[in-house]
């Protein structure tokens, strides 16, 4: 069955689809009746499996469907690929009511809403997520962009989109590495937000991994509430959105170390969570047994919990690079508990005995 629920966001509020065979469902995509032109973006992974199926959904609606393909890969998120949309977009005649659709993880949906937010200052798109990273995180909430050198995600804009369409059969052909990298926002979700869902995902690790239809149906929805709820309440991260990065300002500075691509993102931020919970540990706002608790359950998911050794003062020098920066100031999500998260400002002396003690430094 469908779960939908909503973004509420005022004029700009968009429903949340979770189900299965939705791509086929031409319902669904009813914001596209008015577009002139539909542009569906995908990569050279996704397009062979679904873009087919997804471009005979559009055709329903009696608009023109192209498809723009790019290179697969979080290497590939930047200036020169979302140019490639840019191209096609204006070669073939788009307008501004040409309606892009993100068809791909978390790479097409953040590039192709940022290319949505700048083409003509501005068009409409629909969010098909086919990773569980994308599906319970990036798919939700408008953030969109691209990686510079120096830092990840600095270059972007927020720009809602008008639907997330869900379809939890995509998630059958992730590979297994790919699944563990969405359950670690799954994970994230619990630990920040909801400590009966933290057990509940305890409790399915099997189930999870085997890519249960029903348990993801309830991963991917929880988690979606939750994100939703924190952006109807601070859609511009300029107070309690910032708790959704919980680990990321580790483990973005470990995607940026490692060149981009090494990690996946959910690997980086599971091993960010961990150590962003030993910080949590050191600040005495969780116990040592919540903290091995957490790394337990991160582990489980096949994600790693050993950063790799830059040493201190690199990853320092990566973490200044960071959206929570203020004032040159590092701040960083903590845990007050199990299910709740705040952001603190942290002496540099306590981030390093961190650091050390995870094996970074």
């Amino acid at each position: 069955m469908m779960k939908t629920l909503e973004v509420d966001l005022g004029t700009r509020s968009y429903p949340i689809h979770i189900g299965t065979d939705l791509i086929d469902q031409p319902n669904l995509f009813s914001a596209c009746e008015k577009a002139s032109s539909i542009y569906i973006v995908t990569n050279t992974t996704v397009a062979p499996l679904y873009a087919e199926r997804l471009t005979k959904t559009l055709e329903k609606l009696g608009k023109p469907v192209r498809t723009i393909i790019l290179p697969d890969g979080e290497s590939y998120k930047d200036w020169k690929n979302l140019q490639l949309i840019f191209d096609d977009l204006l070669k073939f005649g788009a307008d501004r009511q040409t309606m892009l659709v993100a068809l791909g993880g978390g790479v097409i949906g953040d590039m192709t809403g940022f290319a949505a937010a700048s083409f003509m200052r501005g068009i409409r798109f629909i969010q098909v997520p086919t990773t569980l990273l994308a599906q319970v995180d990036s798919s939700v909430g408008g953030k969109t962009g691209i990686n510079h050198p120096l830092g990840k995600n600095m270059i972007g804009a927020f720009h809602q989109p008008v639907a997330v369409i869900a379809d939890l059969n995509t998630l059958k052909t992730l590979p297994p590495r790919e699944l563990s990298a969405g359950l670690a926002e799954v994970v994230k979700h619990g630990a920040i937000a909801d400590a009966q869902f933290l057990d509940w995902i305890e409790a399915n690790a099997s189930a999870l991994l085997g890519c249960d239809t029903n348990a993801m149906g309830h991963a991917v929805l929880r988690s979606c509430e939750i994100k939703s709820a924190v952006v109807s309440a601070d859609e511009r991260e300029s107070g309690v959105r910032a708790t959704l990065n919980f680990g990321h300002t580790f483990g973005h500075a470990i995607e940026a170390g490692m060149g981009y691509g090494e990690w996946l993102h959910g690997e980086a931020v599971g091993c960010g969570m961990v150590m962003a919970a030993d910080l949590s540990c050191r600040l005495k706002y969780i116990s040592k047994a919540e903290f091995d608790r957490l790394t337990k359950i991160i582990s489980s998911m096949n994600l790693p919990i050993v950063p790799p050794k830059f040493g201190a003062e690199r990853y320092m020098e990566l973490m200044q690079v960071d959206k929570k920066t203020e004032g040159g100031k590092i701040r960083y999500v903590v845990l007050e508990k199990i299910g709740q998260a705040q952001i603190k400002s942290v002496p540099d002396a306590q981030v390093i005995e961190t650091l050390t003690a995870t094996g970074a430094a």
